[in-house]
Order: structure tokens, then C-alpha cells, then sequence
């Protein structure tokens, strides 16, 4: 196992390893929005011509899910090639010739991507997306800052932004016990020595390779009020809304979080 550190490199090409591909495809073919997705996603992005844009789109499960609730102005992107062709895929099947563009980019780099602003220079979006823990699989805070400055450069004032983090505060007595033990080794400096930094986890099932950071509530209201958005709510997705079995063997116990450009 190399000890070399966690890179976007590294997440891309875990992102386009086929077994992780196909994960996500199948997820964007039949699982759809979750219950919770679609309370709030109606909430608080009321206009459905409103250009929106989505943040780590993966295979276009929410991307198509935006389509089928009637929202008619879709600009999603993703930086894991693989999944940007799916996506692709995905929408000439279910929404031919709708008005969804899908582009291959890194969320901390938007500005320098065409596509993302008006002809004038100006920002081009009246809210934004990051699903799915999007935001907590780019490794390394200061590359998470990045991202959420990008969305906020591209978005218009008051444009709400929807997003999802896990919670490591929020767990069972279980992950508490694990969370002590990994401060200890933290402290002893006996880490996974691939891992950027506390609240880091790289781990590997039948369906690739996932590296997530689990960060505080403190954690994200701070990132939130340095990168020129504007806390507005948050709440766990049991708090929201009732899932179905196939959507809690999909993803575990998430905190939604939603925020207003300023």
C-alpha cells in the first residue's frame, strides 16, 4: 500500500474505476431522488426556470431527478470522466433535448471552465447543488474552501445552495469509541499515513474505493461564513423524511445543509 497522501488524482481515478462506475450508474438508472432530495430541493429552490447549477453530478441521478421535477435550466458537471459519459447518457435516454448541459470540470476550479458565466463575465446560476457528500470527497480543507469560493463566484447573490456532509458528532456509541481511537493514533502520529488530515476516512468495499471527510456541524459553519455564503439551515436526512430500504443501503445517515449566497 503506498503511503502517498490522498491527492484529486487519487478520487478521480477511484471515480472512474469501473466497479464505482457502474455503482453510480445504477444508482442514477433506479434509485432516483431520495424522499428527503425532493422535500428539499422543492423548498428551497422555488423557481424551476431558474438556471441551477449541480456540483458533482456523478451518473446524473440528481441531475435527472431536477428534470423530472420540472426544473428546465440544468447546468451539472463532474470531474471523474466516467461518470460525466454516463451522465450523458443517462439524460439522451430519459430527457432528449432538454435543456441540460453536462460538462467534465473540477469543482475548484470553475472560473477557469467555459460554461459557468454569462457572456458579460457576470455569475451565471440562481442556486446551486453538491449531493450525495460531493463536497467532503474533494481531499484537503483548503481544496473544500476552494470549491465552495467557485460555486459562490458562479452564483448570483441569494442563491441558495443544497448540500450534504456526514456528521461525525452525530454517530453511534460504536463510532464514538472508533473516533477516540483515531484521535489517539492522531496524537501518536500512528495514522493511515494517506489521510490529509483529521476526520478523514479511505476505505474499500465491492463497490471501489471511497475517500470521505467527516466533519463537524462547527466545521461547516465556519467553511460556510468564510467562502461567502450564509448558513440558513441544516438537519439530518431521519429529521427530513423517512427512506426507503434501498436508499438507506445506498448511503448511510447524512446532514443536509442548505445556505444563501452573500
Amino acid at each position: 500500500m503506498s503511503d502517498d497522501k490522498i491527492s484529486s488524482a487519487t478520487v478521480r481515478g477511484d471515480f472512474n474505476d469501473p466497479n464505482t462506475v457502474i455503482h453510480y450508474a445504477r444508482a442514477a438508472h433506479f434509485l432516483g431522488l431520495w424522499k428527503s432530495e425532493d422535500i428539499l430541493i422543492r423548498r428551497f429552490f422555488t423557481d424551476r426556470d431558474a438556471p441551477l447549477i449541480e456540483a458533482g453530478c456523478g451518473a446524473g441521478r440528481v441531475t435527472a431527478g431536477l428534470h423530472d421535477l420540472g426544473y428546465r435550466n440544468i447546468t451539472a458537471f463532474d470531474f471523474a470522466e466516467e461518470l460525466v459519459d454516463q451522465a450523458r447518457s443517462l439524460i439522451d435516454e430519459r430527457a432528449p433535448g432538454a435543456n441540460i448541459r453536462i460538462h467534465h470540470a473540477d469543482a475548484t476550479r470553475l472560473r477557469e471552465a467555459d460554461g459557468f458565466r454569462d457572456g458579460a463575465g457576470e455569475p451565471r446560476f440562481a442556486g446551486a447543488l453538491f449531493m450525495f457528500n460531493g463536497l467532503m470527497q474533494i481531499p484537503g480543507r483548503a481544496n473544500r474552501l476552494a470549491a465552495l469560493r467557485e460555486l459562490r463566484a458562479v452564483c448570483r447573490e441569494g442563491a441558495p445552495l443544497l448540500f450534504t456532509t456526514h456528521d461525525r458528532e452525530n454517530c453511534t456509541a460504536a463510532e464514538r469509541i472508533l473516533w477516540r481511537m483515531e484521535t489517539d493514533r492522531w496524537a501518536a502520529g500512528r495514522q493511515d499515513p494517506r489521510l490529509v488530515e483529521f476526520g478523514d476516512r479511505y476505505f474499500e468495499d465491492e463497490t471501489g474505493r471511497t475517500f470521505m471527510h467527516l466533519p463537524t456541524r462547527a466545521e461547516i459553519l465556519a467553511d460556510l461564513a468564510v467562502t461567502g455564503w450564509r448558513h440558513a439551515f441544516d438537519a439530518l436526512r431521519s429529521k427530513v423524511s423517512a427512506e426507503s430500504r434501498a436508499v438507506r443501503d445506498f448511503s448511510d445517515e447524512c446532514r443536509f445543509w442548505s445556505a444563501v449566497s452573500v
